[in-house]
């Protein structure tokens, strides 16, 4: 039988910005998608997540649901804004709202549950991005977010011992500062590479902070969440498809793993984008070759990828490949969802876990995000939106996936955490689009109702920890 030790970690995620809403709340400075949301057209249906879930007040009531689901962790993240509302270390620290989290983190343990900490899920303060670019300006944006890293560990450092420095840097480079279409919708061919340095150069430094100055009291772990979306052949007798898929993994993946467990950047990388890349300067790769503590991840579908025949264009960030939902037999990766990018390929984790493994010598992995929105769930009744029928199965199977990598492939899988606790803020999509185990009435009240996925997940942690075959 499959199953899972007594110690692995399990729950559910969530991102400050998408449900804390407060946003002028005690303290708290804008953020760049505060500024981005009032942006017409930017947002699927106008909305922002000024409001969101009102989880910033309604603290109890969430912690409550994870109690009710029986989740032994937490993953959520910290609004920076919150905390130093102008950004700067030099800027005066917002002490009710560096309060808030210490309370919210003291009483998810007092309920049993273990919080995983992210520092950044892209809602960087606006005044840094209108003082200098925020992670445009490589040495002004390191030495603040290190400033802002401290100030949080010394709150929480002796309860905490997961933590995340960014969450899916790939995105918040490309989305936000190349495609323009996330906050702060900037179009450039030259600075989502920018920006992802920058990224990568900021997580080393904070790591290297956190291990001289923290760690040896709290003994945590540290590491950074890659977004990770797996490659399969467009046509697979073609090897040109075979070499493509393996580019465009080093362009997603690779592009801030290699640093971290190689010490420089892809060749494939280097070689297309020349100049473009910027240079490693001997201080920077210092700090980010092996500062991980653990690979964490975040997977939500796969696509089939096909070699282009020209030469590779200046704004290509995908390693001048073509994505594809069908491949060459007219095979299609996965079901619909309610998201146009979102296709459910189960096998797809497995396999990029094997590959994650295999690839960086097989590190201690985290899954900290993996969820689904369902087609057309917003427009349903509510009974009938409650019992997501299509969420569990995907839940059903993508766990046994992950579950089947740790007991037959031998991958050191230590946690999982489904997204979203809550139906919330979906970025770019707004609240059209719903991902949450719980459904969040908006126009009433927030009342919050579990759905049919909340209890399945906890059903299959039981039946694999606790070896009850019912639950299966």
């Amino acid at each position: 039988m499959m199953s899972l030790p007594k110690d692995f970690i399990w729950g559910f995620g969530t991102a400050s910005y998408q449900i804390e809403g407060a946003v002028a709340n005690e303290g708290r400075g804008p953020s760049i998608w505060d500024t981005f949301c009032d942006i017409p057209g930017k947002i699927a249906d106008g909305t922002s997540g000024r409001q969101a879930c009102e989880s910033y007040t309604r603290a109890k009531e969430d912690i409550d649901l994870l109690k009710e689901y029986g989740a032994k962790a937490y993953r959520f993240s910290i609004s920076w804004s919150r905390i130093i509302p102008l950004g700067g270390r030099k800027d005066p620290i917002n002490q009710q709202g560096l309060d808030h989290y210490v309370r919210f983190v003291d009483d998810l343990l007092a309920a049993g549950i273990t919080p995983l900490v992210t520092l950044f899920q892209w809602d960087l303060p606006q005044m840094l991005h209108d003082r200098y670019g925020g992670p445009l300006n490589k040495d002004e944006f390191v030495a603040d977010f290190t400033h802002y890293a401290k100030v949080v560990f010394r709150a929480l450092g002796s309860r905490v011992h997961h933590w995340t420095t960014f969450t899916e840097p790939h995105n918040i480079a490309v989305t936000g500062y190349q495609t323009g279409v996330y906050a702060p919708g900037l179009h450039s061919d030259r600075y989502s590479w920018i920006v992802g340095h920058s990224l990568l150069v900021a997580h080393g430094s904070v790591v290297k902070v956190f291990r001289d100055e923290f760690q040896p009291l709290c003994q945590g772990k540290i590491g950074i969440t890659l977004n990770v979306q797996w490659a399969e052949p467009w046509d697979d007798s073609d090897r040109q498809d075979l070499r493509a898929c393996e580019t465009y993994l080093d362009f997603t993946i690779g592009w801030f793993a290699e640093p971290i467990y190689a010490g420089r950047y892809p060749e494939s990388m280097v070689q297309q984008l020349g100049d473009r890349l910027p240079e490693w300067s001997p201080e920077d790769i210092a700090l980010v070759r092996g500062s991980n503590d653990f690979f964490a991840l975040d997977y939500y579908t796969a696509c089939f990828i096909k070699h282009k025949k020209a030469q590779a264009q200046p704004g290509d960030f995908l390693g001048n490949t073509e994505l594809h939902q069908y491949n060459s037999h007219g095979q299609c990766i996965g079901p619909e969802t309610d998201s146009a990018w979102l296709r459910a390929y189960p096998r797809g984790l497995r396999k990029v876990l094997n590959w994650i493994s295999r690839t960086y010598k097989k590190p201690d992995i985290y899954i900290l995000e993996n969820g689904t929105s369902c087609k057309g769930e917003d427009d349903k009744p509510l009974q009938e939106v409650l019992h997501d029928t299509f969420r569990c199965d995907f839940y059903r199977e993508h766990i046994h996936e992950a579950v089947m990598a740790r007991n037959e492939d031998g991958i050191n899988l230590l946690g999982y955490m489904a997204w979203s606790l809550m139906d919330n803020f979906e970025w770019n999509d707004g609240f059209r689009v719903r991902f949450g185990v719980t459904y969040v009435d908006y126009k009433n009240g927030m009342k919050r109702y579990p759905k049919d996925s909340a209890k399945l997940i906890s059903e299959l942690f039981r039946g694999y920890i606790d070896g009850d075959d019912s639950c299966l």
